[in-house]
């Protein structure tokens, strides 16, 4: 069984690779087109897959590499969501509101 494992490390590798790259949009792909990319990553499986990850892709710094506020568009937790706050409060005052007209 573990003879194996290589074999499928290294078809794992290629298959993220390609999806990434499938994924990717056309602006953050770097050196080559995208198209070119593909090729590579299929036709030389160990080392197109790793030169994709590491060389053909902006990447883009994690959660922890710094607190900076969320651009436009991107997804944001509820809990983060200034956004979604607001209409949680907006929506409790609606009800609360609400009662006190019942009681009146």
């Amino acid at each position: 069984m573990l003879r194996y494992l290589p074999f499928l490390l290294i078809i794992a590798l290629t298959i993220y690779a390609f999806i990434d790259c499938l994924n990717t949009p056309e602006e953050e792909v770097k050196h080559l087109p995208k198209v070119v990319w593909v090729l590579i990553i299929l036709l030389f499986s160990i080392v197109g897959p790793v030169v994709w990850l590491f060389a053909g892709k902006k990447r883009v710094p994690g959660a922890g590499a710094g607190r900076s506020r969320p651009r436009r568009g991107q997804w944001v937790a509820p809990d983060d969501n200034p956004e979604f706050l607001k209409s949680l409060r907006e929506e409790r005052d609606d009800k609360e509101s609400g009662k006190e007209k019942d009681k009146d």
